[in-house]
């Protein structure tokens, strides 16, 4: 009989399932849209989705050993609940005691985490922080978060909040903007770089290539490249605050890889080297000299990859 785990990866649009073996090959994967869902419907798909691949792993005369889920946001191990704030009324939501009913089975425990930390996992199985013991997955889109392994250790946090980057305090005084998201998300984020650029332009500045109308990061980005004045502000003040996370990140943890994924690395891959430089500048200087930065070699995949390999490292 063959051996394997489940992995669900929870995205803002999708569900994400698959099969993996314990030697990381992904079979009978499945996805399924949210279409809006939210509390107890969102469950509902997951539960289905966990129920599907136990119902082919049945057929199929598969093992299946453990089941990790991913989620966009908290996960709380005390209380073994949910918080994520894109599903509407998932503040601390039971997903842990409805998969574990709907499996019923000791023998198949499950785990759920971040999406930030099932990130690095993802790129320590099967990416670029593999044969690594100490990485950091730096996932910047909507918001801003981390997943840190550090001496081959997951780093969760008391309350499952490691890795919320987001409110990284890199620039005083502090501003009420900055209470809902961070300082650093606030410049840096997706969404902070498309609301800077419109503040910037109702403030007068100069562009001939961007308007407030339905303004995106996408957008800045193409302006950035054909030298927009005001697409340049900000995009130069974003790699200045990536280059004092990365310098931060770099200085706390000493890692042997930074690795940058979310859908704004993405545009924002070719920026990279420029991050490095304005890294250097505030980073511990034996510690920045031998950490790499690198690009995601999953893509959108890194989360659900990583659901799998947080159920391999909790099988039973």
């Amino acid at each position: 009989m063959d051996n394997a785990v489940i992995g669900i990866d929870l995205g803002g649009t999708k569900i994400s399932s698959a099969l993996f073996s314990f030697d990381g090959t992904m079979m009978n994967r499945s996805e399924r849209p949210l279409e809006g869902k939210g509390a107890g419907e969102v469950g509902s798909l997951i539960v289905q989705q966990v129920t599907e691949q136990l119902e082919y792993a049945g057929r199929e005369l598969i093992q299946v050993h453990s089941t990790g889920i991913c989620v966009p946001g908290i996960s709380n191990r005390n209380n073994n609940t949910v918080w994520a704030p894109n599903i509407p009324g998932w503040v601390d939501y039971p997903l842990y005691s409805e998969v574990c009913q709907c499996i019923d089975d000791p023998d198949i425990p499950v785990t759920i985490e971040s999406d930030r930390a099932c990130y690095i996992l993802g790129e320590m199985w099967q990416g670029c922080a593999k044969g690594c013991s100490d990485a950091v997955f730096l996932a910047v889109g909507t918001g801003i978060g981390v997943g840190i392994v550090a001496n081959g250790t997951l780093i969760s946090g008391h309350a499952g909040v490691a890795g919320a980057v987001g409110w990284l305090a890199l620039k005083r005084p502090y501003r009420k903007e900055y209470d809902q998201c961070g300082n650093f998300e606030y410049y840096a984020s997706g969404t902070g770089i498309a609301n800077t650029a419109r503040k910037l332009i109702s403030e007068g500045g100069n562009s001939e290539l961007l308007n407030t109308d339905q303004l995106t990061t996408r957008e800045v980005f193409i302006a950035y490249d054909k030298n927009d004045p005001v697409a340049v502000s900000v995009i130069e003040l974003a790699i200045e605050y990536w280059g004092m996370a990365v310098a931060n990140l770099v200085s706390i943890f000493n890692p042997e890889k930074i690795i940058f994924g979310g859908g704004v690395f993405g545009p924002a891959i070719k920026l990279i080297d420029n991050i490095y430089s304005e890294a250097k500048k505030w980073a511990q200087p034996i510690s920045i000299q031998h950490v790499g930065l690198e690009p995601t070699m999953l893509s959108g995949d890194a989360g659900l990859i990583g659901a799998g390999y947080l159920a391999m490292q909790n099988r039973s």
